[in-house]
């Protein structure tokens, strides 16, 4: 069986802690190949790779640093297939959604392409009497990602690409459920001309988190995960000096309008509810009609679309949605669908028990609607990180602002409307970081910031756009003042510009 090792100092080297992970094809529930679990010796000498190697890297100038991710990029078009296949593998969504997870992660290649641009300084001339002021962004020295399993070329790139353009090395820890993508991807860097050392890849499980986030040359950690854990992350981050920028669960809703095309509000809803068989961060799992009519309609239309996904093994081209990602994902999930009938819910589609035929042993998970739900639900109250979609009624459109306002998360929030005045109002009163107006899964491009609010973020800068350059870097600001504009004699008050 195929043995998975870490990427350190520009090599692929074999795991020597005697500790492994099985490594699935969620669409068969075979075991394909296992995965080294790093011991703290391991990622120390990753660290000092990255150590030893940064300084050159950041010496470099940003437009030589520039060339390397547009060579990188081109590498990725190239690959596309290739790439996309490894990652469905491992993960079970399918080609064409794995090719979107990897092109998302290439936009932001490109934008750090722009690099030269993006770690400029500020600079002011005479300040006061003969001075000048200016500022520097500089590299943190080795930063870390700690990434999750349901988009693993995504958001590795969202991390090691903005670290390495502003002149750090980089130090990524991927979920074990799929780590062979992240290592083709740090291979691939070496190839578009990344010193060794500069990115590495280590293979763990807790373990080697706390060792990250304990060592003393790692500046700074970026965490995507489940909300105890990025909680857990941030706060051990911060005990241990580090800068820390941690993203965890969501329970992104759609309201829909009584104005609104419920045709495209319904595709709207399957697309992002079901889609990748619902393990995304900013899939809509709850939908919020306004009004017995505009419900009653919704769900009508719903029920047809919900029992015809079309699911399937990744290599099949017409299929809407793969297995989810283990067994134990599977059984979570129908475990939250069982919670939601007890608890009173309308389960209008049954997705629990689905078996695909030639594959009965995948970790398949047919969709499910349920109608009715209600906010005290755990169905409501949890990620279930699943395809399952649930329609909560609301009489108005306060009631229906009210669900995400009150929910702990707040990642990401949608309306559908042609109403432009309620766009504008919900826009300016959601408390919640991305908003979507006719747009299911309002991620940001890449040079915009992604980031939630509440319980789905702590730190104070998201991640790509030009939040991602200032987490990288640190400001100095220099005031410069030379002989010809010094007084003689010592000045005693606090400087100022007179």
């Amino acid at each position: 069986m195929r043995e998975i090792g870490h990427f350190i100092g520009g090599k692929h080297v074999a795991g020597t802690s005697g500790r492994f992970a099985d490594v699935y094809n969620p669409a068969t529930g075979e075991v394909e190949s296992k995965v080294a679990l790093a011991s703290d010796a391991e990622l120390r000498a990753a660290v000092e790779n990255a150590k030893a190697a940064q300084p050159a890297w950041a010496a470099m100038n940003p437009q030589r640093r520039a060339r390397v991710f547009f060579k990188f990029v081109a590498l990725l078009n190239e690959r596309m297939d290739e790439l996309a296949n490894v990652l469905s593998r491992e993960h079970g969504k399918t080609v064409e959604d794995s090719k979107g997870d990897i092109i998302r992660g290439l936009e932001v290649c490109e934008f750090v392409c722009g690099i030269p641009h993006l770690q400029k300084g500020e600079f002011t001339e005479g300040a006061g009497p003969a001075i000048d002021m200016y500022s520097m962004r500089q590299p943190i020295g080795v930063g870390a990602g700690i990434t999750p399993f349901n988009f693993p070329g995504m958001i590795p790139m969202w991390m090691f690409a903005p670290a390495i353009a502003c002149g750090n090395a980089f130090i990524l820890k991927p979920s074990e459920r799929d780590p062979s993508l992240p290592l083709l991807l740090a291979e691939m860097m070496i190839e578009a001309g990344l010193p060794a050392g500069i990115l590495n890849v280590v293979n763990g499980d807790k373990s080697a988190v706390d060792a990250i986030l304990t060592d003393p040359d790692i500046g700074a950690v970026s965490f995507v995960g489940s909300t105890p854990i990025a909680r857990y992350v941030y706060g051990t981050a911060a005990m241990n000096g580090k800068r820390a920028q941690c993203f965890g669960g969501a329970k992104n809703h759609m309201i829909i309008m009584p104005d609104a095309d419920l045709d495209q509000a319904a595709n709207a809803l399957i697309g992002a509810g079901y889609g990748s068989a619902g393990e995304r961060c900013m899939a809509i799992s709850v939908a919020v009609p306004v009004g017995e009519e505009t419900a009653n309609r919704l769900v009508e239309k719903l029920i047809p679309k919900v029992e015809a996904l079309r699911i399937g093994p990744y290599n099949d081209e017409k299929a809407d949605l793969g297995p989810v990602v283990t067994k134990e994902a599977k059984a979570r999930i129908e475990a939250l669908v069982e919670s939601g009938v007890a608890q009173g819910a309308t389960l209008a589609v049954d997705g629990r028990g689905f078996k695909l035929q030639g594959y009965e042993d995948g970790f398949f998970v047919g969709g499910s609607l349920f109608d009715h739900v209600t906010p005290d639900m755990d169905i409501y109250k949890t990620e279930i990180f699943g395809p399952v979609l649930s329609v909560v009624r609301a009489k108005n459109y306060e009631e229906a602002l009210s669900l995400p306002m009150k929910h702990e998360y707040g990642n990401g929030v949608a309306i559908f409307t042609r109403d432009g005045d309620a766009a504008r109002d919900f826009a300016a009163r959601i408390n919640i970081g991305m908003i979507g107006i006719n747009v299911p899964i309002p991620v940001p491009l890449a040079y915009h910031s992604f980031g939630g609010w509440k319980a789905s973020s702590f730190g104070d800068l998201n991640q790509h756009g030009a939040d991602s350059i200032k987490f990288w870097t640190r400001t100095k600001t220099i005031t410069a003042r030379w002989p010809s504009g010094i007084k003689d004699g010592a000045e005693f008050s606090i400087p100022v510009m007179k």
